[in-house]
């Protein structure tokens, strides 16, 4: 289950979930530093979308701990790995 909101680096951020965001955008998740936002393609199987929030909270965490430039493969790979621990370890 993916929360409403989410502190990082002592920066909330909203997460929105938007609906035909890969027809329309062409990706399945989004962040908005400056605003505080991460968006969520809505209508992902569940488990796709928990890994798309967490590919995406792993942005926000990088650009709170002051890397505004990412390598978008090693986001990918990390995320995924990520997502395992916690899913198997029933943390979300």
């Amino acid at each position: 289950m993916i929360p409403n909101k989410v502190k990082v680096g002592g920066i909330e951020y909203e997460i929105i979930q938007i609906e035909k965001m890969e027809e329309q955008f062409n990706h399945l998740g989004q962040i908005l530093y400056t605003k505080g936002i991460i968006k969520v393609d809505k209508e992902l199987a569940p488990d796709r979308k928990e890994q798309v929030f967490i590919h995406e909270l792993l942005h926000a965490c990088f650009y709170e701990a002051g890397f505004e430039e990412q390598d978008e493969d090693m986001v990918n790979r990390l995320g995924i790995v990520l997502y395992q621990v916690i899913k198997d370890n029933h943390l979300l």
